[in-house]
């Protein structure tokens, strides 16, 4: 049973075991770095694991079936009276004494209606009225169905656990060129990491080395080898698969884009999916009401009942408890959640909590950015076209160093078609102008680049014919006098026709918003078949656009990379990030993250929602029908405990199997 308002610290102290994992214990451990990175059961070998986790069951099993051996087969006649009763009792305690023991610290801790207390009672109570077989043999089988609950638990933490072991706590520093092995939480920004083939980078950095090949399968999901080269973005928990390599960092440990994607895979379990909100207040009323209905059918028949047996109707009253316990809901449910969150998480899709499970399965309208999310954001420069030809080399250098002040890919293509940034350009009061440009002063004359919005911002005239030029445009003014453009190219992205062929086939409506110019994003949509793409707008105007798109009452998913598109994302219903290119504020502010950039996985991150929300319902129904069907026979005397123990274990069981099916589909 769940308490919602159980102290956090109290649960996540609690020594796990092997045969009462409670919702509370998935919910506060799932997503805890402490306790996957120290699970007790990981320091051990798998079989002994097992054979720890069942050896009580074991136990009780071979007591429980040497007792009724003697009892209905051998009629052993010295099995009777105290030794008979303490036989069983034997047997009980093996698996009864620990849930017997979770029902007291509950009840300390003022959770009094858990399903420990119900099956306490249930049994105790059978043992009250002679029936020690079916005592033993519920508190069994629920005992069995705990020890598959923990397995399912552990395996739905394997996929996040691996993610928390990317990161190594030693790395290799060049210092003074001799390496030295240092704390990685010690390296400081600029210093030269030394990684040798097979180790784990332990922070991000720039690759100095001419190339390497990497194995990016935790962070992306992908078993194909990225190959970087020199210059080139690597992060902390890619793995060197050739030759020794030389990284310059450029974060601090706590900084790296593995830290805060970490950091926001542990916080996923405080943002609830209602569905699972809702069966945790259910269940507060719920056990509560169970147990004065059990009360009452053992004793409001004496008053109505003309040959009451108050053995007979206590009997009935136990089987009622059993059934009753909502071990499948308070399990099943937050596992299924969970279940959710580790495929996606082993896909190279991470969400910040179960409740953006559900809220994606409903999406109807995805909003995509164009660059960096269905384009590469690699941009080459294709044409420099200025007015003086003289003036070529000299403007190119000034237009570099401002843009060394951008992290634009558009200033890296301009920084690579260029070369080094000359520092002794004295640029002042440099400006980033929101969706149009960079702006600067040298000696006195002012120099733009940006759009052609910047231009009419300051009433910069220019005579170029926009509808010709079908790449994107950087113009470019100097002392208040336009002196041309240079053009930049991007390219579709390689999966980019399949995401939007797949969000088609889903029903999704598809709409693409750009700063670029829209003949730019004309071209990429006609390209894709989007027929819904607007260009040249700027970041209040994608605000705008989302919320036209939110009037209609649609669900809708924004997805981005960029630092302007950090606004649109809080704004969606479901915000997307790409990790891998997008910005530290779109990654924070949004509610999914796609480490690898790849768009194809926007379908399948709605795939997952879809599925898991589909695995929770299932679970609900089937749990309310079953159990609702044996509560009525058991009121009326028809079922006995071996039904309950269906109907509370089996169906469980059931539910548990289900929830754990999700991890194993393919998407």
């Amino acid at each position: 049973m769940i308490n919602p308002n159980k102290n956090p610290q109290e649960l996540s102290g609690r020594k796990k075991r092997a045969t009462c994992c409670s919702s509370d214990e998935i919910e506060n451990t799932e997503v805890n770095s402490n306790s996957l990175e120290h699970d007790e059961y990981d320091n051990h070998p798998v079989r002994a694991n097992l054979i720890s986790m069942f050896l009580p069951s074991l136990i009780s099993t071979l007591l429980l079936l040497l007792a009724v051996c003697f009892d209905y087969l051998f009629e052993a006649t010295w099995f009777i009276g105290w030794f008979r009763i303490v036989w069983y009792i034997v047997a009980y305690a093996f698996v009864g004494f620990p849930v017997l023991k979770e029902a007291f610290e509950s009840m300390r801790n003022g959770d009094v209606f858990s399903e420990f207390l119900l099956m306490g009672i249930a049994t105790i109570g059978a043992f009250a009225i002679g029936e020690y077989p079916e005592g033993v043999a519920v508190m069994l089988f629920y005992a069995v169905g705990e020890v598959f609950q923990s397995l399912a638990v552990k395996k739905a933490k394997r996929s996040i656990k691996l993610l928390l072991d990317q990161r190594p706590d030693e790395v290799t520093v060049m210092r003074n060129g001799i390496p030295e092995t240092v704390k990685a939480e010690n390296v400081i920004v600029n210093e030269i990491v030394q990684l040798k083939p097979g180790e784990k980078l332990g922070l991000d950095g720039k690759l100095l080395s001419e190339n390497a090949s990497f194995n990016t399968s935790a962070l992306t999901g992908e078993s194909m080898p990225d190959t970087k080269t020199k210059g080139e973005t690597v992060f902390a928990g890619m793995i060197n698969l050739n030759t020794v390599i030389q990284v310059k960092v450029t974060t601090l440990y706590n900084d790296s884009k593995l830290s805060r994607i970490l950091e926001l895979v542990q916080n996923a379990s405080s943002q609830k999916a209602p569905t699972e909100l809702f069966i945790r207040k259910f269940a507060k009323v719920y056990t509560p009401i169970v147990v004065l209905l059990a009360v009452a059918i053992c004793l409001l028949p004496y008053w109505f009942v003309g040959d009451y047996q108050f053995k007979d109707w206590l009997y009935r009253a136990l089987v009622f408890l059993v059934i009753s316990c909502p071990c499948a809901l308070v399990i099943s449910i937050p596992l299924g959640y969970f279940g959710g969150i580790g495929a996606a998480s082993k896909n190279g899709i991470l969400f910040k909590g179960s409740n953006f499970l559900d809220a994606i399965a409903g999406v109807q309208h995805v909003v995509l950015d164009k660059t960096g999310t269905i384009t590469q954001g690699v941009f080459k420069v294709r044409e420099v076209v200025f007015q003086n030809a003289l003036d070529k080399v000299e403007l190119l250098q000034l237009v570099n160093a401002l843009e060394s002040h951008s992290s634009h890919p558009v200033a890296t293509a301009i920084r690579e078609f260029v070369g080094d940034v000359s520092y002794d350009i004295p640029l002042r009061n440099v400006e980033e102008i929101p969706g149009q440009g960079l702006k600067a002063e040298i000696q006195g004359k002012e120099l733009l680049v940006g759009n052609f919005k910047l231009m009419d911002t300051f009433s910069i005239t220019y005579d170029t014919d926009l509808n010709d030029i079908v790449y994107t445009v950087i113009a470019v003014a100097y002392d208040n006098h336009y002196r041309g453009y240079i053009t930049i190219a991007d390219s579709i992205k390689d999966d980019a026709q399949l995401t939007i062929d797949k969000l088609n086939a889903l029903d999704v409506k598809v709409t693409m918003l750009s700063g670029d110019k829209s003949a730019v994003v004309d071209s990429v949509a006609g390209a894709l078949g989007i027929k819904h793409a607007f260009g040249d707008l700027l970041p209040e105007d994608k605000v705008n656009k989302i919320k036209e798109i939110k009037a209609n009452k649609e669900t809708v998913a924004f997805v981005g990379d960029g630092v302007n598109d950090a606004p649109v994302i809080a704004l969606s219903d479901i915000g997307i990030a790409m990790g891998n290119l997008g910005s530290d504020a779109t990654i924070e502010t949004a509610d999914v993250v796609i480490q690898d950039d790849k768009p194809g996985k926007i379908a399948m991150a709605i795939g997952i929602g879809k599925q898991t929300k589909m695995i929770v319902w299932q679970n609900i129904s089937m749990a309310f029908l079953v159990k609702g069907v044996v509560l009525v026979l058991g009121a009326g005397g028809i079922a006995t405990m071996w039904e309950a123990v269906f109907a509370d274990v089996g169906v469980a069981l059931l539910a548990i199997l289900n929830a754990v099916r999700i991890q194993r589909m393919k998407f």
